[in-house]
């Protein structure tokens, strides 16, 4: 990207938070105010010139969600286009039996009682009434839509005029993501059996982890006491490396397993973790890295850029606090690797991925029709697909988490549990090994592909439940992996033969957030903000990635404005350059991970922590 194309990309992006913030406080007293309910989600998304439906509302607003914050308005505003004159046009044109230009009131109340999310006919009829401009009961839809559109414009100006006008609000202007709760063992099958790596790990108190302390408002800000420090250095682009791969390693004992990041609704990121048996004390050779998908091999695939890392923690009650964590620092080709001595014993391997390059994308750029998954025959029987058999063939490959070519009744629950949250018992795959290709007792590739055409046809060829399937395998409607990244860990050893297998843990989340500070705390020193001793700032300079994290040693909770604006080729984790966090009382927080957009080119990481004081 030249500079003229990035400067242009910054531009953009910063009008467009402008806009964000403009609509938001349009709403709500302070950007750190939380959204808590469906209506208040509708009005913030309607002061920024979307028109919510139901549906809409309900994709965002889950029986899960309790709070929305400044940041997850921001996402969502990233996703829904805005509503334009056309639109409304085309919409309104559907209506229009005649072609006049007019609709009556008994076509638009047999419109909007019989189709989509169906009206009252008192909700029809106040909208006309409403809509009704010349009172000659019709409606001049063309003119509606000009005035309607012109109204939200309207708004839009005498928002962002306020917040230009208002410097209480200025000083508000920053982001507020600060918790994402993990989730618990309680929860759907898929989520208690795989664990969350959030892009933004939640924050855990010195003895145990919190529930959402955010509060959703604000007193107002009078006055601000300011505590800033300024985290500043400039990385050269990677020319070194620290863990060369040892000479003879073809000799040496070799294990691996393969698994997959994904992307959740909520932001979040998940990943099996795993356990490794080292049977006596040796030094070994631990990598991570993309997995390039066989069939895909001439094929640049999106994921292969993300970043990967393993924390690698003993496993035993307790021992998280105390041990030792190594993690993957150094780098080669897509490769992360460490290298190092274990002693005889037991411990857990957690990926991890920061989030910088791994994100929710734009849905605008894809078509409306999806890619077909089954059709039928000259002779009528249904069949799958080539696109659908190749993505078939791509979710195979990476749920046969050792490589073997065959899908154990393990693997397969990972599938399920992943697909529909049930997990299938021997009876049910004696089943399977009756009606399906099975080799071992283990299910081939053509037999998951006969399991897949026989849920299709018992469908009728309907491909509703073929896309849950798809879509929690990371899938988008064009068949393209955009929300999984497959990725293979590999464990050498000079020593006897390791055993690595995959596991799932109800601790899992704690662990990895617990190992990924602690790898942060103990490779720096901690700085204080200026004139806040006991809120302290750590921050990690790898070659590869930066991590901050902030401790709150005080007995009240702090608010810590971030700023990002001085950095250069540099993607945050947060996705914003400016926001701010709570850190509740007593707790340590990972605020950020920043990695160079540009590998190749020098980047610099110049961050000012603020503390922002209320009285």
């Amino acid at each position: 990207m030249s500079s003229q194309e990035s400067s242009r990309s910054s531009e953009e992006d910063e009008l467009f938070y402008t806009h964000c913030r403009a609509a938001y406080l349009a709403v709500f007293r302070s950007s750190l105010t939380n959204i808590t309910s469906k209506q208040q989600l509708c009005r913030a998304l309607q002061q920024a010139g979307r028109n919510p439906s139901l549906a809409t509302l309900d994709k965002y607003w889950t029986s899960r969600r309790s709070t929305l914050n400044f940041d997850d308005f921001c996402e969502i505003l990233q996703h829904e286009k805005k509503t334009d004159e056309p639109e409304l046009m085309r919409a309104f044109k559907k209506f229009d039996v005649n072609g006049d230009g007019y609709i009556t009131h008994s076509e638009l109340e047999r419109a909007l009682t019989t189709r989509g999310e169906k009206m009252t006919a008192d909700e029809v009829n106040a909208i006309f009434t409403l809509a009704d401009i010349n009172k000659d009961g019709k409606l001049n839809y063309a003119e509606f839509c000009r005035l309607l559109v012109s109204t939200v414009e309207q708004c839009q100006t005498v928002a962002l005029e306020r917040l230009e006008g208002d410097a209480k609000l200025k000083i508000q202007n920053f982001g507020s993501q600060s918790y994402s709760p993990p989730k618990s063992s309680a929860s759907t099958a898929p989520s208690a059996t795989m664990a969350a790596a959030q892009p933004q790990p939640p924050e855990t108190s010195d003895t145990t982890l919190r529930k959402d302390s955010r509060s959703s408002s604000r007193p107002s800000l009078s006055r601000s006491r300011r505590s800033s420090l300024s985290n500043a250095g400039t990385s050269a682009s990677s020319k070194t490396n620290k863990s060369p791969e040892p000479i003879g390693l073809q000799d040496w004992h070799h294990t691996c397993m393969k698994g997959c990041f994904f992307l959740e609704d909520d932001g979040s990121i998940s990943s099996l973790q795993y356990q490794l048996h080292v049977p006596e004390t040796t030094d070994v050779y631990v990598t991570i890295q993309p997995l390039s998908l066989s069939h895909r091999s001439e094929k640049s695939s999106p994921w292969m850029t993300v970043d990967t890392a393993l924390f690698i923690v003993p496993a035993g009650e307790g021992k998280e606090d105390t041990s030792t964590v190594h993690f993957t620092e150094a780098k080669e080709k897509e490769k992360y690797v460490w290298r190092g001595e274990l002693s005889a014993g037991t411990y857990y391997l957690l990926p991890f991925t920061s989030g910088c390059r791994f994100k929710k994308r734009s849905k605008k750029s894809l078509p409306n029709k999806p890619v077909d998954l089954v059709y039928r025959t000259d002779t009528g029987e249904l069949d799958l697909t080539r696109e659908l058999r190749e993505a078939l063939t791509d979710i195979f490959e990476i749920i046969d988490l050792d490589g073997n070519g065959l899908l154990s009744l393990e693997e397969y629950n990972f599938f399920e549990l992943r697909t529909s949250g049930e997990k299938c018992d021997k009876d049910a795959w004696a089943v399977c090994k009756e009606n399906f290709d099975m080799r071992k007792n283990q299910l081939t590739r053509q037999g998951f592909m006969e399991l897949n055409l026989m849920e299709a046809t018992e469908k009728d060829g309907d491909p509703a439940d073929l896309w849950l399937t798809l879509e929690a395998m990371g899938y988008n409607r064009m068949l393209e992996l955009v929300d999984a990244c497959p990725f293979q860990i590999d464990v050498h050893a000079e020593g006897p033969q390791p055993s690595l297998q995959s596991l799932s843990m109800d601790s899992g989340p704690k662990l990895l957030i617990q190992a990924l500070q602690k790898s942060i705390t103990s490779r720096t020193g901690a700085k204080a903000l200026r004139g806040q001793e006991n809120v302290l700032v750590y921050t990690y300079r790898g070659e590869h990635r930066i991590s901050s994290l902030i401790a709150n040693k005080t007995n009240q909770k702090v608010t810590v404005h971030i700023n990002n604006e001085q950095s250069r080729n540099c993607s945050s984790s947060r996705g914003l350059s400016v926001f701010a966090v709570e850190v509740p009382s007593r707790t340590k927080m990972v605020c950020q991970h920043v990695l160079p957009i540009n590998e190749k080119q020098d980047w610099t990481y110049n961050c000012v922590e603020t503390i922002l004081t209320y009285t």
